[in-house]
């Protein structure tokens, strides 16, 4: 059960205009509504995960060079055993 909140009414209204064939249907504008949002949040996370993997892609091997061959061996031996 969902109570339609002042807040919901008006988001309801205003798809009725984007939807008039549904306007006497509020709980398919309702359906509607939750749909278009999974598909927002779908879409924004994968646009997130897309931007993401392209950072790491362009950082990939750019930080060649910034330790000395052998420095691991160096740590190791600088720590007791």
């Amino acid at each position: 059960m969902v109570t339609e909140t002042d807040e919901l009414s008006r988001a309801l209204d205003e798809a009725a205009t984007v939807w008039p064939e549904m306007a006497n249907h509020r709980a398919q504008l309702l359906l509607r509504l939750v749909d278009l949002g999974i598909e927002h949040f779908a879409a924004d996370l994968a646009r997130k995960e897309e931007d993401r993997q392209a950072t790491v892609r362009g950082l990939a091997g750019s930080m060649t060079g910034t330790w000395p061959a052998g420095w691991k061996k160096e740590l190791r031996e600088e720590w007791p055993a």
